[in-house]
């Protein structure tokens, strides 16, 4: 598949205002063409997994690392930034709270006053609320295991579904969140790339700009990725980038705009 633009010239010009967006000297890590930054190299410029970040180790798909990256989809899950997410999950974390009976026994006044503590003040109210609602549901019908949810799934699209249904407010963003990071360790963990992954991809020339269908664009993503790194099976950590390269090029732009430029 051919993954420049029909324009050289126009693709030239987004890759390298692309490159730009993350400000750490992208452009230096291509080779010839404008689509040739490897993947590795864009893990090792601007960061893999949130969850390697967090200090979670999903590798062994131990519940309780599971449960933690479940806790931390659902805090970036909202409109709010990366930096406050993380600080908000570190308090639970520092509180010991990151178990689901453990939330459960925080209560709600335990649980607002720690989303308070990390920033998460926007959201306090009703994220305590959905916490409680979803540990809930998760103990009562998984025994508080999300392995046994993955395995209670008997589809790609049942796992996502089930997911949801853990509680209120759970939506397709924090679950595509959730699973991204999911992708090699669980077998029902497939979910399509979201909308960031997609335009990072185009951006940097990893897919054509014409193609829209996003399993055509997360097949032709893992062919690429495999062609760079055939032995690993951390495509996560690709995705990831991409997510991280996107929201790069979009502060990119914001800024441009401000600027006028």
């Amino acid at each position: 598949m051919n993954t420049h633009n029909d324009n050289p010239l126009s693709a030239r010009r987004e890759a390298r205002a692309a490159r730009e967006a993350v400000g750490h000297g992208l452009g230096s890590l291509a080779g010839p063409g404008i689509d040739a930054v490897r993947p590795s190299l864009l893990i090792r410029q601007v960061g893999g997994t949130y969850a390697d970040e967090l200090g979670i180790d999903l590798s062994g798909a131990a519940p309780i690392e599971i449960y933690k990256w479940f806790i931390a989809a659902i805090l970036f899950g909202a409109r709010i930034s990366e930096s406050i997410a993380v600080r908000t999950w570190q308090e639970f974390e520092q509180a010991g709270v990151l178990v689901p009976r453990k939330m459960l026994d925080a209560g709600w006044d335990r649980l607002v006053e720690l989303l308070d503590r990390g920033g998460y003040t926007r959201y306090d109210f009703k994220t305590a609320t959905k916490l409680l609602d979803l540990n809930e549901n998760l103990v009562r019908q998984y025994k508080g295991n999300l392995n046994a949810l993955h395995d209670s799934a008997g589809s790609e699209i049942d796992l996502e579904r089930r997911v949801m249904d853990l509680g209120k407010g759970i939506g397709e963003v924090t679950t595509n969140i959730f699973l991204r990071e999911l992708r090699g360790i669980w077998p029902k963990a497939n979910s399509l790339p979201s909308d960031r992954v997609i335009q990072a991809a185009k951006a940097l020339g990893y897919v054509n700009k014409s193609v829209d269908d996003p399993a055509r664009i997360l097949q032709r993503l893992k062919e690429v990725y495999r062609k760079d790194r055939p032995r690993s099976k951390d495509f996560a950590a690709f995705e990831a980038a991409l997510v991280r390269y996107g929201i790069a090029l979009r502060r990119h732009r914001a800024r441009r705009r401000a600027g006028g430029g």
